[in-house]
């Protein structure tokens, strides 16, 4: 009985951000076999560490685990190429915009982008943390995570411009 109440607190953590846990996994690889894959090592180490009696401290955790295994599975698979760094001020029709992108356009983007600024972007466009948060996964300090979210902004931004113009003002 004190076996199966210990895992509690990990299941109601790991239940509530299952959702966001393998979109990151997603957004991190590109690929939806190897985020699902990642997203399932994921769980099975936590499952494992309560089994033990080591359960993973806080959601952070859950995504941390997930974005080193990502890393990981990235850098021994196809390396993407090395993209011209063209940026351009975020539009305010930037929301519109991603919304006429399907997911996986978003993902390949994000997964092609080098660390941390794949990392970073990953977590801020999941809209789940802060930036203390973010920090602490990411091991970043202030101005490194707000430079790798805004330059990498206004590269999606120019590279969003050419896939998906923005609709003309009326």
């Amino acid at each position: 009985m004190h076996r199966a109440n210990s895992l509690l607190p990990v299941v109601s953590v790991a239940a509530q951000n299952l959702p966001q846990l393998y979109r990151f996994c997603f957004l991190m690889t590109g690929e939806a076999s190897k985020a699902q894959d990642i997203f399932q090592d994921t769980l099975r180490e936590a499952a494992f560490l309560t089994a033990n009696g080591e359960p993973p401290a806080d959601r952070c955790w859950f995504f941390r685990e997930a974005r080193w295994r990502c890393l990981d599975v990235v850098a021994h698979g196809v390396q993407p190429e090395h993209r011209a760094s063209e940026s351009t001020e975020v539009s305010p029709q930037a929301p519109e915009q991603i919304e006429q992108l399907e997911p996986e356009q978003l993902a390949i983007w994000i997964s092609a982008a080098p660390e941390p600024q794949r990392s970073a972007l990953a977590l801020y466009y999941l809209d789940e943390f802060n930036y203390r948060e973010m920090m602490s996964m990411l091991g970043l300090k202030l101005n490194e995570l707000s430079r790798a979210i805004a330059s990498g902004r206004r590269e999606f931004q120019a590279w969003l411009n050419t896939t998906v113009p923005a609709a003309a003002p009326e």
